[in-house]
């Protein structure tokens, strides 16, 4: 029997609080039971394991992710100022209702060496997405360069979201000077 919206929702909502701020080692199952009020038969009724509980918050992050830097390229009228929106979109994100002090994809990989499936799944998509949507939008500024101009701007934008692990509320204004410098070099 699958979860009610609601239900689900509650179980993300509380995952998504507890993980993407406590840690996910440090965060027991009982700790989002309780946050999302309720048992244990009905998560694992909708989740096999808090492996898939945690993949499925990453895969909902993901998606909010995703509107919120479609929606930062749509606003831009140039290839550089598309390409360069990514530090808007961070920022807009970080601001949101899903931001935490730092990138959910990189603290959940760095907990997990060796993660299960789903895991390793919900992780590889958002790092894939990350790099294929940064390559696309850097060869409308570099035709034929875009590949190398878009793994340069997914070094920056990844350095910068450890950075706020180290910085909280670091604004992207570095990274964005730094990207700026690359978009104009290319």
């Amino acid at each position: 029997m699958a979860l009610r919206t609601s239900t689900e929702t509650r179980l993300l909502d509380a995952a998504d609080e507890l993980f993407f701020t406590g840690g996910v080692a440090a965060t027991p199952v009982d700790a989002v039971l309780a946050r999302a009020g309720v048992s244990a038969a009905t998560l694992y009724r909708g989740f096999a394991s808090k492996e898939a509980l945690l993949a499925a918050a990453l895969e909902r992050r993901h998606r909010a992710w995703t509107r919120t830097w479609d929606d930062a390229v749509a606003r831009q009228t140039t290839p550089q100022a598309r390409l360069l929106a990514v530090f808007d979109a961070l920022e807009a994100f970080r601001d949101g209702p899903l931001g935490s002090r730092w990138c959910a994809f990189l603290g959940t990989a760095a907990e997990h060496a060796s993660p299960p499936p789903e895991l390793a799944a919900a992780l590889r998509l958002e790092t894939e997405h990350l790099r294929d949507r940064l390559v696309e939008l850097a060869e409308g500024v570099a035709p034929g360069r875009g590949r190398q101009l878009g793994e340069q701007l997914l070094l920056v934008v990844t350095g910068d979201l450890a950075m706020r692990l180290r910085t909280p509320g670091r604004s992207t204004d570095v990274a964005r000077t730094v990207a700026t410098t690359l978009v104009r070099a290319a």
